[in-house]
């Protein structure tokens, strides 16, 4: 029985983005082992059938012994358990786990899913994970992007030769779990907003549109905000600012969820008005699934899920008065104008960024890099 290793930054990001291709690998036979920092997804995850593997990552730090650490533990990991394959998911597991694997001869398949602020910065923690990037990826087998952007910006800075990537629609969207659900007309415009509490996910801008409008609109307009507040990143929303925006009552802050269905259910928009360098947010697939028109900016990996006009509107990056003017035409259509454009977001998703798509995807790698 073949052994496949799947790693991440965190179980909770195995669990809810890979839980399918997990069922869909054991289906196929295969031995699949989890590796990732410890949490209270990691027993969910052997749930499903797969084995478990803790490794310390300190995911939003800049410590170098830290991160040779990290490179060590994936190594004495892949010696020990010799899997065939391994599946890499989010930045330092990319950098550290494919020079791991490839020291222990292991077949590597990753996934850049949006590169951050890595290639936007000039500090020199930007620099040095461009090297790394540089050094580590010319080792992979296969290299999928989840957008044309960051596949171009990877050929163009000689990252990686053009003939071990491929593109996938974002990570997909279980269509059997996020269903149409159109929201209900009780008078009220819900708008949410589901990503890390990061501003570089443009919560600072949501946060001055929701005090504009609901200035104007008052009770008739609802701003939500859902995903983990405080998280280890220079660009995150501390506890106390949340707070504040809801004592102030701008914003209903609904904490985290392993139902994220049945939020986005009542909502009649979704938002995202970021400005890091996207993969293809989750969020608004799932959005795009359920029926819900979207308020995203024209950036990487955002844009792509919106034919604009159609499905939703994109706004200007950094911009509050542009995410505001879209917002406002989203509260000033008819409840079924919104419904049609939420009709129109279930068709694209449909088309373009259904998850059988993507388990194939990578089903289809496996066979590939194994036959090399």
């Amino acid at each position: 029985m073949k052994k496949i290793a799947i790693t991440s930054n965190t179980s909770w990001y195995v669990y809810n983005f890979r839980k399918n291709t997990i069922l869909s690998l054991i289906q196929k036979g295969y031995q699949v082992t989890a590796v990732a920092p410890k949490d209270e997804y990691s027993e969910k995850i052997e749930q499903l059938g797969a084995t478990f593997i803790h490794v310390d990552i300190d995911q939003g730090g800049t410590n170098p012994v830290k991160d040779i650490k990290t490179f060590i533990d994936f190594f004495k990991i892949y010696s020990k358990i010799k899997p065939s394959v391994v599946l890499n998911f989010t930045p330092k597991n990319n950098i550290y786990s494919t020079l791991a694997a490839k020291l222990c001869k292991v077949k590597v398949i990753n996934n850049i899913a949006g590169l951050g602020m890595v290639f936007i910065n000039e500090s020199p923690t930007a620099k040095l994970a461009r090297f790394l990037y540089k050094v580590s990826q010319r080792k992979a087998d296969k290299i999928f992007f989840q957008n044309e952007d960051d596949r171009k910006l990877f050929l163009d800075n000689n990252l990686a030769d053009v003939s071990i990537t491929d593109r996938l629609p974002g990570s997909g969207v279980d269509l059997t779990r996020f269903t149409l659900k159109p929201a209900n007309d009780d008078g009220v415009v819900r708008f949410l907003l589901i990503a890390r509490m990061l501003y570089d996910k443009g919560i600072g801008h949501y946060v001055e549109s929701a005090r504009a409008l609901k200035a104007k609109y008052g009770d008739k307009v609802e701003f939500q905000l859902l995903g983990f507040v405080g998280v280890n990143n220079p660009s995150a929303v501390t506890k106390a600012e949340m707070q504040a925006w809801v004592d102030e009552g701008i914003v209903n802050y609904l904490g985290v969820s392993d139902c994220v269905e049945m939020d986005i259910a009542k909502v009649d928009c979704m938002v995202l008005p970021s400005y890091y360098r996207e993969g293809v947010p989750k969020s608004l697939l799932e959005a795009g699934a359920m029926g819900k028109p979207i308020v995203t900016t024209d950036n990487v990996g955002c844009r792509e899920t919106v034919d604009d006009g159609v499905n939703g509107y994109l706004c200007s990056l950094r911009s509050t008065e542009s995410l505001s003017e879209k917002l406002e035409l989203m509260i000033t259509m008819s409840h079924e104008e919104r419904l049609e454009m939420g009709r129109q977001s279930r068709l694209k998703i449909e088309r373009e960024f259904d998850e059988k798509i993507v388990i194939q995807k990578y089903l289809d790698a496996i066979d590939e890099v194994l036959q090399k």
